[in-house]
């Protein structure tokens, strides 16, 4: 109660971001219990808050004055609390119904997350597995979190098993640590789980190709399951980092901290190049057969997501191309970009630039068609800061060697080369495919890895803040979503440009650029997630890489120039 605008000691006020209003509350009042006083509405249910630009759970308590935002699954937010709890019982369920069974929750394919049983799983076990977890959930179990010293810790997983675990935690530097119990079971997250398995609704867990799909539901539409459809090229460029990594035996950040501490990160410095370079030369020769046995070939497209090192790769492939007696003529699709003024907007109002039509596809087609005539082409010039297109007399014509190589996240969107014969074309997806993991159930989202890459080139390059980047990325992934995924099976060629030690030395660079993010923007909470990740590396000197690597577009100390 407040009397004479003075509120009393066993009571708080607190600024409900949702509604633009202050609640007063009893100290102490969990997240959950002030929402249910806020009369806040959500779109489905809640699954946690912003509590001063922190992600806390619902359990969470609070005993001063906060600025409190709830969120449901539709918020990013949301949906990582949402699908950690579900790993977590899908953890549960194959503890409990395939006890000798080891679980691997790997990367993000198809709408849901793709795993591994190192037993055999029939249909009849599949759905012993899903009626487990449909029970799980029906029964609300009580999901508990504790937070104690390291060394207890890791005392109960050793105890449980969990050797991922046990040699992450060993070297963290942190005194405690996080864990949760769920009845029987204990496991670890980067992130808050709802209190109790009843919070998740909807999900799946089917047979995907070789392994498993553990699906959750849509955002747009919480009540409905994700749609699943075939990636067969993005798996196998996941397999093919898989088997090597089980090769050399660094499947999480656990292992891969063990080989720095023993000194073998040049070595793997040194043998991860080497596999680079080693598929794109196969690309480079692929290209050249083609175009050698049947003049197909001309045009090598190159898409990929944002900061998925697509210029780099490309002038390594042009390196590669030369070796084949070819020669590579590149140009970058953004120097056909519209005037900034006639850009197409998001729906924030925004300049859309992830958009097909923020090109001029008119100007560039015709420029494309002359070339490959075998006319002489005035090629334009983007300029960034005066948001307009020029002519600064660059001019280009192709010689009977000459392969045109086109490098934008657009490339591989048919409407962008509807003139062009499909014979013509060689198509080529480029992305950072995560393939190491935090451990055997919390898997590194490859959006991470760009994002991180993508923070430091602006803070490198662009003098863009850590704050700003994070709070352009949520437009960004909604033009990849939109653009970019739905073609990538479109390929003929996946090229994955993430490499096993590079976060290892994003954390040098990133760190102290996340660190200037000030509590009190709303990018704190990303910030802080990520410099909380990026402590679990123990840092790898830069020294080893060389100039030509793809982290150099990031790192700097290329020897390319862009």
């Amino acid at each position: 109660m407040i009397k004479n605008n003075i509120m009393t000691s066993d009571t708080i006020k607190i600024f409900c971001v949702n509604i633009g209003e202050y609640i007063e509350v009893e100290k102490g009042s969990s997240v959950l219990e002030i929402f249910n006083k806020s009369g806040v509405n959500l779109k489905s249910r809640i699954m946690g808050a912003l509590v001063n630009n922190r992600t806390q759970s619902l359990n969470f308590k609070v005993y001063k004055p906060k600025d409190i935002e709830f969120f449901d699954y539709s918020s990013p937010y949301g949906e990582r609390v949402y699908v950690h709890t579900l790993c977590f019982i899908l953890y549960k369920a194959v503890h409990d119904v395939m006890p000798n069974a080891k679980l691997d929750i790997e990367h993000s394919i198809s709408n849901g997350l793709f795993c591994r049983l190192s037993e055999n799983c029939g249909e009849n076990t599949l759905n012993m597995i899903n009626e487990r977890m449909r029970e799980i959930i029906n029964n609300d179990m009580l999901i508990e979190r504790f937070e104690e010293p390291k060394r207890e810790v890791i005392k109960k997983f050793e105890s449980a098993g969990m050797c991922d675990k046990v040699k992450l935690l060993s070297y963290i530097s942190a005194p405690y640590s996080v864990y949760y119990k769920l009845d029987n079971v204990i496991d670890a997250f980067p992130y808050e789980l709802t209190p109790s398995t009843g919070y998740i609704s909807q999900f799946n867990f089917v047979k995907y190709s070789y392994g498993y799909l553990l699906v959750p539901p849509s955002k747009e539409n919480p009540n409905e399951l994700n749609p699943i459809s075939r990636q067969d090229k993005l798996l196998a460029a996941f397999e093919e980092q898989y088997r090597f990594n089980n090769i050399a035996r660094l499947s999480n950040i656990g292992d891969l901290n063990e080989a720095t501490s023993l000194g073998h990160a040049p070595t793997l410095i040194k043998v991860m190049e080497a596999l680079h370079e080693k598929q794109i030369a196969g690309i480079a020769d692929d290209i050249a057969e083609r175009f050698k046995l049947n003049g197909s070939a001309r045009v090598v497209l190159i898409a990929g997501p944002s900061s998925s090192g697509k210029t780099t790769f490309s002038k390594r492939l042009s390196v590669q191309l030369l070796t084949n007696l070819l020669l590579p003529v590149a140009i970058s699709l953004d120097d056909y970009f519209v005037d900034r003024d006639n850009t197409p907007r998001d729906e924030s109002g925004d300049y859309d630039y992830e958009s097909l039509y923020a090109l001029d596809l008119e100007a560039f087609n015709k420029d494309l068609n002359d070339l490959l005539d075998g006319k002489e082409v005035n090629i334009p010039t983007y300029n960034f800061e005066t948001g307009t297109r020029c002519y600064t007399g660059k001019k280009l014509k192709l010689s009977p060697q000459s392969i045109l190589i086109l490098e934008g996240i657009h490339a591989l969107n048919p409407q962008l080369t509807s003139q062009i014969e499909e014979k013509m074309k060689y198509k080529i997806y480029v992305s950072a495919l995560t393939s190491i993991s935090i451990d055997d159930h919390n898997r590194i989202p490859t959006t991470d890895n760009r994002l991180l890459r993508r923070i430091i080139r602006d803070a490198k390059y662009r003098g863009t803040s850590a704050q700003s980047t994070i709070a352009r990325w949520p437009s960004v992934r909604r033009g990849e979503e939109k653009w970019i995924f739905p073609y990538q099976e479109n390929a003929d060629a996946m090229f994955n440009t993430s490499l096993l030690y590079e976060l290892s030395v994003i954390c040098r660079e990133a760190i102290p650029v996340l660190a200037q993010v000030g509590k009190d923007q709303k990018e704190y909470n990303e910030a802080k997630r990520l410099l909380n990740f990026l402590t679990m590396f123990i840092p790898t000197p830069e020294k080893e890489i060389p100039p030509t690597s793809l982290a150099r577009e990031f790192l700097g100390g290329s020897s390319f120039i862009y």
